[in-house]
């Protein structure tokens, strides 16, 4: 009687505990959706510039920012870390502080932020986006929701939870209009967990009567199919070459998930055992004969733009590339670049600058 009445309750618990996750699997398919392509964003217009010029030198910068959680010490679960969200709401706003003091000392004339989160449970819910443009309140500013997630609760005993991400665009100079476009991705159950990739161009004009076409990327990181890597920097490759065609200018930068140098490994002496998704050769080759990565002005001691996040960051030992960087149109004159090295104080990235000029 006994062993009946525990195998009833045993059931009747196992019964409950498969209705909650048949619940919750419910809720994260029915609340998923990916944002529709090809839509306008909302400009914040606050530049006292209308426009840019030609034959001046420009400033812009680009930065991963890690949703503010990423410490030196910080390691991440997706990476074969531990952690999944930043230790503290204080964390959080010191390193978007941190953020904001290194981008005001290179001074850009537009700046360029990936994972921004504007709501977020991994973030500890900071305004990330408000923060940032307290900060730049002369800058016009353009932020696209790449990522708003249901609550994952992955991993089990840390769920990353609820976030609403996405990338900022800043600029000196009028923004005459700014576009999201959805990029290709995997329409497996990986979908569930990765970014809704995007790119956003904002339309700059120039005193030719031409535009400059400011690009924000983020590609994706943790895909295995390489179809849809390809399909990803295609589109990008495609709308780019398109503008050329109309006579404006090309400046795209961010975050591109794949290795911007001959090899990473060999420049920054990784342990060659270790490979990535987000560090796949960038297929320079295949990009339209106008356009070209702006490669950056030689140093001593090169400096990574990323570091891999399965251990505290040490200098000289954590697995580090460079995957951050710009894209520039044969209409666009590189006049140097380098990366910033912030020492991977407040992200897991470190700030890429690039001076240039647009040609006559």
């Amino acid at each position: 009687m006994n062993l009946r009445k525990s195998i009833k309750v045993f059931l009747s618990v196992l019964s409950i505990f498969i209705a909650i996750i048949l619940v919750y699997v419910g809720y994260v398919y029915f609340s998923y959706g990916r944002i529709a392509d090809n839509e306008p964003v909302e400009i914040t217009q606050k530049a006292k510039m209308n426009q840019a010029a030609t034959n001046k030198e420009y400033k812009i910068s680009t930065f991963n920012i890690g949703y503010g959680s990423y410490t030196p010490d910080y390691t991440f679960f997706m990476d074969g870390g531990k952690q999944s969200k930043a230790v503290s709401e204080a964390s959080v706003v010191k390193n978007i502080s941190g953020v904001i003091d290194t981008i005001k000392k290179i001074d850009p004339d537009f700046a360029l932020f990936q994972e921004v989160d504007e709501k977020a449970t991994r973030s500890r819910g900071v305004d990330e986006v408000t923060q940032i443009n307290q900060q730049f309140s002369d800058y016009t500013s353009v932020f696209a929701t790449n990522y708003d997630s249901a609550f994952l609760m992955y991993p089990i005993l840390d769920p990353i939870g609820k976030s609403k991400s996405g990338i900022l665009t800043l600029s000196n100079t009028t923004i005459e209009e700014s576009t999201r476009y959805s990029l290709p991705i995997e329409t497996n159950f990986n979908k569930f967990f990765d970014l809704d990739r995007a790119f956003t161009v904002s339309k700059i004009p120039v005193e030719n009567g031409k535009y400059l076409m400011l690009y924000n990327v983020h590609l994706s990181a943790y895909i295995k199919d390489q179809k849809i890597q390809k399909e990803q920097v295609h589109k990008l490759f495609d709308h780019m070459e398109n503008e050329y065609k109309k006579g404006n200018y090309v400046v795209g930068g961010g975050d591109f998930n794949h290795d911007l140098l001959d090899s990473s490994t060999e420049i920054f002496k990784n342990d060659p055992t270790e490979e990535y998704t987000w560090l796949q050769p960038f297929p320079k080759e295949e990009l339209p004969k106008n356009l070209q990565v702006a490669t950056l002005s030689e140093t001593k001691i090169p400096v990574p733009s990323v570091r891999n996040l399965d251990k505290p960051y040490t200098k000289g030992e954590s697995f580090v590339a460079l995957i951050d960087g710009f894209i520039v149109s044969d209409n666009v004159e590189n006049v140097s670049g380098k990366v910033s090295d912030a020492e991977f104080e407040n992200s897991d990235h470190n700030p890429v600058e690039m001076t240039f000029k647009l040609k006559p």
